[in-house]
C-alpha cells in the first residue's frame, strides 16, 4: 500500500496550497524528506512521519484514515476498517479508535516478547458452576426455552471464538496472580478487531481497578476513560455530547474490564451490583478470591460465563524456555537441569512457582539472555528453601537484569533506579490506583505543601530574571531617577526578591484556588492549536473567565493597597487605590479578549495523536506554551502601552523593558502552573528530582523503563508490567532495601 502513499500526500498537499518547502517547514520534516515520499523514493514512512504531514496538512479524520491506510506495511484488512464518505461520524471516529488500538496493542504484544520465539500457553477451563450464571440466562432463553451449555475450555488463540459462542456477549475470565489475564485481554482485543465488521462494538480494555463505583456509574467512568487515552474522543458528537459519550451510550464500545480484584477493598461488591444494573456485553477479569468473594456477598454477574486460567505444565515449560536461549550446557540448554528437577519434583517449591506466565517470564528475561546468571542457582535449596524466596529472586532480579544488560541505555547505577521505581509504586500505593499519569505526580502532597512549592519554584522562576532585567535596565540609566533604586546592582537586588516574592505569593494563592474548586487534578488538555479559525467556540465564555480573573486581581490589589502593601510594577503606572483597580479591570478585559480570542484556533486533537504520555504530554505542552506566550505577551505590550500614555514614551519604553518583562514573565509561568503540564514541570521535573525521589531526566527516564519493560503503556498512562512487581518495588522502598 506504501506505492499509494506518494501520489495521495502529493494530492493533500495540492489542494492545501503548499509547497514541498512550506509542507516540510510545517512539519518539521526535511524537503529531501518529503520529496522523497511524493516520488517513492521513501517507501516505507514511520507513523510519526504520516502524523506529523497529517497534522501539518490539518487532514479530517476520515483522510487521515486513508492516508494511514496508504502508508501502512499490514495487509488491508490490517488496516483502518475504510468508511463510505457519507458515514456518520460515530462510524468515522469508532473506525479510527479501532485502528489506533490495533496499534497500540500490536507494538505492546512486541515490547512485552509475547511472540518471542512463541507466546506461553495460556488456557483454561470452565468456572465452577457457583462462579456463572445459569445457562438460561446466558443463553438469552425466550419463557419455556432449553439451552444446552456450550464448551467453554481453550487457548490463547481461541479467545474470540469462545466469546462469540456466548450469545450474552458477557465472560468473566479468572486467574490467579500472574496467570496471563492481561495477556489475554490483549489478544482477545487484537483477535476481535481482526474479525469484526464495520458496525461492530470497538473491544477496548479498561483497568478498573482505578473506578469507584459508589460515586461514579459505570458509563460515565468508561467515558472519562476513553476521553483521558483519546483526548480527539473529547470532539463533539450527535446531540451535543462528545464522541466518547456517544460511542458509550449508542453500544459502540465493547468494555473489557480488566483487573475487578484491583477495585479498592470493599469496593467490590458494589462494583458486581453495578455490573449487573447494566446490559453491556463486556468481558470481566479476576483474580478469582476476589470475585468469589463478591458473587458470596451479593450474586454472579448477571447473564457472564466464566473460566479460570490454568497453570502452566512441565511439557509447556519445556516447549518454551530452550527456545528463549542459545546457551548450551553439558545436557543441551542451560535449562536443562531446571526441567528436569521440574518433572522430577511435580510438587516441589520451583515446580510451583513455574506455573505462571509472570514467573516464567521473569525467569526468561534473567537467565535466557544474561552469560553472568546460570538457571541452575535455582536449584539451591539452601537460598531458596521456599517457594516464597523463590518469587521473591525472581521479582527482585529482574530490574538489576534489565538495567546491568543494556547499561548504556540508561547512565544511573541500579540502585538509583530501583529507588526511583520503588518511590514511583509508593507514589501509586498512596493514590491506590495502578495507573502512572504524568499529571499526577503531586496529587498525594498536602494542598498546602503544593501551593508553597508552587509559589516557591515560579517565585524563583520570576525573581532571577527580574533582577537580572531591572538591574540592567537600571545600570544603563534609563529611568532611573523616576525608579529611586539607585544604582544597578542595588536595583537588583531590591526588585528581584520583591517581584519573586509578590508571583510567588500569587501563584501559592492562585494553586490552593484551583485545587479548591477543580479537585486534586488538573487535567490534560484535550486541544491543539491550528491555524484555522473554528466554526464554534466559546469566546463569550473564555472571555468571561479571563475578565473575572482582572476583575478579582484589581480589587484583591486595591484591598492590598490599602492596607499599605506596595508593588512595583503598579507603581510605575500610579500609586493610589484606584489606579491599581483599574489596572486589574483592564488587563482583565486584555486576558479575556486573548483567551477568547485564542479559542478560536483550538481543535480537538486528533484520536490517533495521543497514543501515549508521552505523546499527550507533548500535545499539552505545545499548546500551554503556545497559550502563555500569548498571555504574556499581551500583558509586556499592554503595560507598555499604559506606562507611555501616563509618563511618554521614554518611560514607557523603559518601564515596558523591565517591569512590563517581568510581568509579562510572571504572567506566562503563573497561567502555565495551573495547567497540568505546568504542574508537571513544578513537581515532577523540579521539587521531586530536588529532593531525590525522582531523576532529573524523568520522561526518558520512563520511556527507558517501558524500552526495558519494567512499565506498560495502557493509553495514556503508564503501568507496572504487573501488580506483584508494583508491590516488590513499594516495600523495597519503604523499607529501605
Amino acid at each position: 500500500m506504501a506505492n499509494q502513499f506518494g501520489p495521495l500526500l502529493r494530492e493533500f498537499r495540492q489542494r492545501a496550497g503548499l509547497t514541498q518547502e512550506a509542507l516540510a517547514e510545517r512539519s518539521g520534516l526535511g524537503v529531501r524528506t518529503v520529496r522523497g515520499l511524493e516520488t517513492g523514493e521513501r517507501d516505507d514512512p514511520r507513523m510519526r512521519t504520516v502524523e506529523s504531514l497529517a497534522e501539518a496538512l490539518d487532514l479530517t479524520a476520515h483522510d487521515r484514515i486513508e492516508l494511514l491506510a496508504a502508508a501502512g506495511s499490514q495487509p488491508p484488512a490490517d488496516s483502518p476498517r475504510r468508511v463510505p464518505a457519507g458515514a456518520d461520524r460515530l462510524t468515522e471516529a469508532a473506525s479510527l479508535l479501532a485502528y489506533e488500538l490495533r496499534t497500540r496493542l500490536r507494538r505492546e504484544e512486541e515490547q512485552r516478547q509475547i511472540h518471542d520465539p512463541i507466546p506461553l500457553p495460556v488456557r483454561w477451563r470452565a468456572a465452577p458452576d457457583g462462579l456463572l450464571d445459569s445457562w438460561t440466562n446466558i443463553g438469552m432463553a425466550k419463557p419455556g426455552e432449553t439451552v444446552r451449555p456450550v464448551e467453554l475450555a481453550g487457548s490463547l488463540d481461541e479467545i474470540v471464538r469462545v466469546y462469540q459462542r456466548i450469545p450474552s456477549g458477557r465472560l468473566v475470565v479468572l486467574g490467579r496472580a500472574g496467570s496471563g489475564k492481561t495477556i489475554l485481554t490483549m489478544r482477545f482485543v487484537l483477535g476481535l478487531l481482526d474479525v469484526s465488521a464495520p458496525g461492530d462494538p470497538v473491544p477496548v480494555i479498561f483497568s478498573v481497578g482505578s473506578w469507584h463505583p459508589g460515586t461514579t456509574a459505570l458509563r460515565d467512568w468508561l467515558i472519562e476513560q476513553l476521553l483521558r487515552d483519546h483526548p480527539g474522543l473529547d470532539a463533539p458528537g450527535p446531540g451535543g455530547s462528545t464522541l466518547a459519550a456517544a460511542l458509550v451510550e449508542s453500544g459502540r464500545i465493547l468494555p473489557v474490564l480488566d483487573g475487578f480484584d484491583e477495585i479498592a477493598a470493599g469496593l467490590h461488591r458494589a462494583a458486581l451490583a453495578a455490573l449487573n444494573a447494566t446490559t453491556l456485553p463486556l468481558l470481566v477479569t479476576s483474580r478469582v478470591d476476589e470475585y468469589q468473594a463478591a458473587v458470596e456477598s451479593t450474586d454472579v454477574l448477571t447473564a457472564a460465563a466464566a473460566v479460570v486460567l490454568t497453570d502452566l505444565t512441565a511439557d509447556d515449560l519445556a516447549s518454551y524456555l530452550p527456545r528463549t536461549t542459545r546457551r548450551q550446557g553439558a545436557a543441551g540448554t542451560v535449562w536443562e537441569p531446571v526441567l528436569a528437577h521440574v518433572r522430577d519434583h511435580p510438587d516441589g517449591d520451583l515446580a510451583a512457582v513455574l506455573t505462571t506466565p509472570l514467573m516464567v517470564s521473569l525467569a526468561r528475561t534473567i537467565y535466557s539472555d544474561t552469560p553472568e546468571h546460570d538457571p541452575a542457582q535455582l536449584l539451591e535449596t539452601g537460598r531458596f528453601g521456599t517457594r516464597e524466596a523463590i518469587e521473591r529472586h525472581l521479582l527482585g532480579s529482574f530490574v538489576p537484569t534489565v538495567y546491568r544488560r543494556e547499561p548504556g541505555r540508561y547512565t544511573h547505577d541500579e540502585d538509583r533506579v530501583e529507588h526511583w521505581l520503588g518511590f514511583l509504586a509508593h507514589h501509586l500505593d498512596r493514590l491506590r490506583t495502578h495507573d502512572l499519569a504524568w499529571w499526577q505526580l503531586g496529587d498525594r502532597m498536602p494542598g498546602w505543601l503544593r501551593m508553597v512549592v508552587s509559589g516557591l519554584v515560579l517565585g524563583i522562576a520570576v525573581g532571577l530574571p527580574a533582577a537580572l532585567v531591572i538591574g540592567l535596565i537600571h545600570t544603563v540609566g534609563v529611568g532611573t531617577a523616576s525608579a529611586g533604586l539607585g544604582g544597578g546592582l542595588s536595583a537588583a537586588l531590591a526588585a528581584g526578591p520583591m517581584e519573586a516574592l509578590a508571583v510567588g505569593m500569587t501563584v501559592g494563592l492562585a494553586h490552593g484556588a484551583s485545587l479548591a474548586f477543580r479537585s486534586t487534578v488538573f487535567e490534560p488538555s484535550r486541544v491543539r492549536l491550528r491555524l484555522r479559525v473554528a466554526r464554534r467556540s466559546p469566546v463569550l465564555r473564555r472571555f468571561a473567565v479571563g475578565l473575572a480573573v482582572g476583575v478579582g486581581l484589581g480589587i484583591g490589589l486595591g484591598i492590598a493597597r490599602e492596607l499599605g502593601a506596595t508593588f512595583w510594577i503598579v507603581g510605575r503606572i500610579g500609586d493610589t487605590t484606584a489606579v491599581v483597580v483599574l489596572f486589574g479591570l483592564v488587563f482583565g478585559v486584555v486576558w479575556g479578549l486573548v483567551w477568547g480570542v485564542m479559542a478560536n484556533f483550538e481543535a480537538p486533537v486528533d484520536i490517533s495523536s495521543a497514543g501515549s504520555p508521552v505523546d499527550l504530554l507533548n500535545t499539552n505542552r505545545r499548546t500551554v506554551v503556545v497559550q502563555s506566550l500569548a498571555l504574556g505577551l499581551m500583558t509586556w505590550l499592554t503595560y507598555t502601552a499604559m506606562v507611555a500614555v501616563l509618563h511618554g514614551p521614554r518611560f514607557g519604553l523603559a518601564y515596558g523593558l523591565s517591569y512590563g518583562l517581568v510581568l509579562g514573565l510572571a504572567i506566562s509561568l503563573g497561567a502555565s502552573s495551573l495547567t497540568a503540564w505546568g504542574t508537571w514541570m513544578v513537581f515532577a521535573r523540579v521539587w521531586l528530582p530536588v529532593n531525590g525521589r525522582l531523576p532529573w531526566t524523568l520522561p526518558e527516564f520512563l520511556e527507558d523503563a517501558y524500552r526495558r519493560g519494567v512499565l506498560r503503556r495502557a493509553g495514556a498512562v503508564y503501568q507496572f508490567r504487573h501488580a506483584r512487581l508494583q508491590d516488590h518495588l513499594k516495600q523495597a522502598y519503604r523499607t529501605g532495601r
